[in-house]
C-alpha cells in the first residue's frame, strides 16, 4: 500500500464516516462526500450492542464519553410470558442517531479526514468520482451511500436475493425508563422494541409487515408496553421506514467497494445493522492496506453469517402468536437457552453457537 493513497468514500453516515476513520488509521488520505450535511436522521433502533461498542474502538473511535444511556442486557414480553438475560460482559448504549453521527463526524475530523458536504457525486470513472463537472481523483472508491446505493448501480454490483420487506416506524417518548433493559414486545402484527435513550427519553420502534400499522395502533397489542407509556409524552413525529434482507452476490468490483447498508442489509430485527457495518469498515480497512479487495470480499460473506442467522430465527417467530408464546414459553423453562443466544448475538459467541442455541431452543419448542 503506498501510503498516500487518495480513498473517496462516497456517503457521510456513520458506515461512510467509520470507513472513512479506519481507512485514515492506516494511512490513507480519505475525502467523504454527501449531497447532505450531518448530522442526519435515519428510523433505528438507537441500541449499539456490546459487540458494536467494541468495534468502534477498534478503529481508534472513544466512546466513553457518548451521549448515551447504557443498558445492561434484554427482555422479551408476550401476552403471558417474559423472559429476560444480561449481557456477558460490559454494557450496551442508548443513544439518539443524531448523537451518534454527531460523534462519528468528531472522531474523523480528529483523523483528519476531508469532508465535501452538500455535494452530488455524478458517477464514477476509472480515474476516480465526478463531482460538479470535474474529476476527484481517488485510487479506492466507497460506496457508503445506503440501501439505495447508486455506487452499487454504477459499479455493477446490483445482484442480489432479497427477503419480503417489512416496514418500521419509530418515535420518541418523553418520561423516565422503567426499566435498564432493551424490552422486545411481541404482538400478533409485528415487534416493539424499547430504548432509553436519554434520562428522560424512551425510543419506540415497531416493526411489522403492514406498511399501515403505526405505533398508536400497535399499543393494543403490547399492552405491557402501552400501559408504561401512559406517562410519557410523544417529543417528536413518527418517522418511518423499510427492513429487509438483502444479500449481495458481490460487494467488490475492482477497486470499488461497498460498505453498511450499500454492501446488503440486515432485517432490523436484529439490531445488527449499524454494528455490522462497523465491523464492516475495519475489514475494508484491512483489505484495502493489503491491496486486496478479495480479503473484503471473504470477510464480509463471513460477517454477514451470524446476524443472518439470528434474522431468520426472530422473523420465524413472528409468524404466528402462537409460536411466539410457545417460544416465551420454551425460554422461561430454559432460560439458559435465552442466556446462550444473547451471548452469541452480543458478540461473544460465534455463529455456530448462535445455531447449536437455536437448535436447543427447537427442542424446548417440541417438548414445552
Amino acid at each position: 500500500m503506498r501510503k498516500n493513497d487518495q480513498v473517496v468514500v462516497i456517503g457521510g453516515g456513520p458506515a461512510g464516516l467509520a470507513a472513512a476513520i479506519a481507512l485514515q488509521g492506516r494511512g490513507l488520505r480519505v475525502t467523504v462526500v454527501d449531497a447532505a450535511r450531518p448530522p442526519v436522521e435515519k428510523v433505528c433502533g438507537e441500541g449499539l450492542l456490546p459487540e458494536t461498542l467494541a468495534s468502534l474502538r477498534a478503529i481508534g473511535v472513544d466512546t466513553a464519553n457518548f451521549a448515551g444511556v447504557p443498558f445492561r442486557g434484554v427482555r422479551y414480553v408476550g401476552i403471558h410470558e417474559q423472559i429476560e438475560a444480561k449481557f456477558p460482559g460490559e454494557h450496551a448504549l442508548g443513544i439518539r442517531r443524531t448523537e451518534l453521527h454527531r460523534e462519528l463526524l468528531i472522531a474523523a475530523t480528529d483523523f483528519r479526514t476531508e469532508f465535501r458536504w452538500q455535494t452530488s457525486v455524478e458517477g464514477i470513472t476509472p480515474q476516480g468520482v465526478r463531482v460538479g463537472g470535474t474529476t476527484l481523483p481517488a485510487r479506492w472508491i466507497i460506496g457508503a451511500d445506503g440501501a439505495a446505493s447508486r455506487v452499487r448501480s454504477w459499479a455493477g454490483l446490483d445482484k442480489a436475493s432479497s427477503s419480503t420487506q417489512r416496514f418500521a416506524f419509530r418515535r420518541h417518548f418523553r418520561g423516565t425508563p422503567w426499566t435498564d433493559l432493551l424490552e422486545v414486545h411481541w404482538g400478533k402484527r409485528g415487534q416493539a422494541y424499547v430504548t432509553a435513550v436519554g434520562l428522560d427519553e424512551i425510543c419506540v420502534v415497531v416493526m411489522s409487515r403492514d406498511s399501515k400499522l403505526r405505533i398508536d395502533e400497535a399499543l393494543c397489542d403490547f399492552p405491557a408496553l402501552a400501559r408504561n407509556l401512559e406517562r410519557c409524552k410523544p417529543i417528536d413525529k413518527e418517522r418511518g421506514a423499510v427492513s429487509r434482507n438483502r444479500v449481495l452476490r458481490r460487494v467488490t468490483n475492482d477497486r470499488v467497494a461497498l460498505v453498511g447498508d450499500a454492501s446488503g442489509t440486515v432485517d432490523a430485527i436484529t439490531g445488527e445493522g449499524i454494528g455490522l457495518a462497523f465491523r464492516q469498515a475495519q475489514a475494508l480497512a484491512s483489505a484495502i492496506s493489503n491491496e486486496n479487495l478479495d480479503e473484503y470480499e471473504t470477510e464480509h460473506r463471513e460477517l454477514r453469517r451470524k446476524p443472518q442467522i439470528m434474522a431468520k430465527m426472530l422473523l420465524a417467530m413472528g409468524w404466528s402468536e402462537f409460536l411466539q408464546e410457545r417460544t416465551l414459553s420454551a425460554l422461561a423453562a430454559n432460560p439458559k437457552v435465552f442466556e446462550r443466544l444473547l451471548k452469541a448475538h452480543v458478540g461473544s459467541g460465534s455463529a455456530l453457537e448462535v445455531a447449536e442455541a437455536g437448535l436447543k431452543l427447537g427442542w424446548g419448542l417440541l417438548t414445552a
